[in-house]
């Protein structure tokens, strides 16, 4: 959904990638700070348990981590660094940052009932598929950006707004992975029903040899 902003969002970060490009770095360079910032995003949300306030830190790290995620594309194709390697990488250490975000939400917060660690499962496992059901699609010929209710920067956002709620109610994570449960695997669906949909119309159109 708010990939539709994405064009938007990229040419606000012109200026931000050429400041980076006259220091030195490269698209990949970018795309490790964000690993670097979604570590320690993950480290705030597992030690949260302890002092909730940590959960402001953990919202901010995972904000720069998206920050530098964004930047990494813009600086790539604003000076024609545009990579088959760069776009793998990119996307694995998306990967890589997501499931380390979630896997200490789980560990910090969800272990206190099983109903929570199975919405932390569902969500973790959901995450994954969004992006894997994208890929295989893509591979295929088929786009996918812009499909369904939970992309990455949905996800992102809901995390960064719960962990500001948590402040002031507790539960406030634990539902939003919840939430994030649901979503994402909704949108598993709604990709399997966009990639059907396509696949069939293109099958309809081939010529039959």
């Amino acid at each position: 959904m708010l990939t539709k902003l994405k064009e938007q969002v990229q040419l606000l970060l012109v200026a931000e990638a050429r400041f980076a490009h006259k220091i030195g770095l490269s698209p990949n360079h970018l795309s490790l700070i964000g690993l670097f910032a979604a570590v320690v995003s993950a480290y705030f949300y597992w030690s949260s348990q302890f002092q909730t306030v940590g959960l402001a830190y953990a919202a901010l790290f995972l904000l720069v981590s998206g920050y530098f995620d964004a930047l990494d594309g813009v600086l790539a194709r604003l000076f024609g660094e545009v990579t088959v390697f760069g776009g793998f990488l990119d996307s694995l250490l998306d990967r890589y940052s997501e499931a380390l975000i979630l896997g200490s939400i789980f560990l910090g917060w969800l272990m206190t009932s099983p109903l929570w660690q199975l919405s932390g499962i569902a969500a973790i496992v959901g995450s994954l598929l969004v992006s894997y059901t994208r890929a295989r699609a893509e591979a295929a010929g088929v786009k996918m950006e812009t499909v369904g209710l939970a992309e990455r920067a949905e996800r992102l956002l809901i995390l960064v707004a719960a962990s500001l709620l948590t402040l002031v109610w507790l539960d406030a994570l634990r539902w939003s992975i919840a939430l994030l449960a649901v979503l994402t695997n909704l949108t598993v669906l709604q990709r399997v029903i966009y990639f059907r949909k396509a696949a069939k119309k293109r099958e309809a159109t081939t010529p039959v040899i």
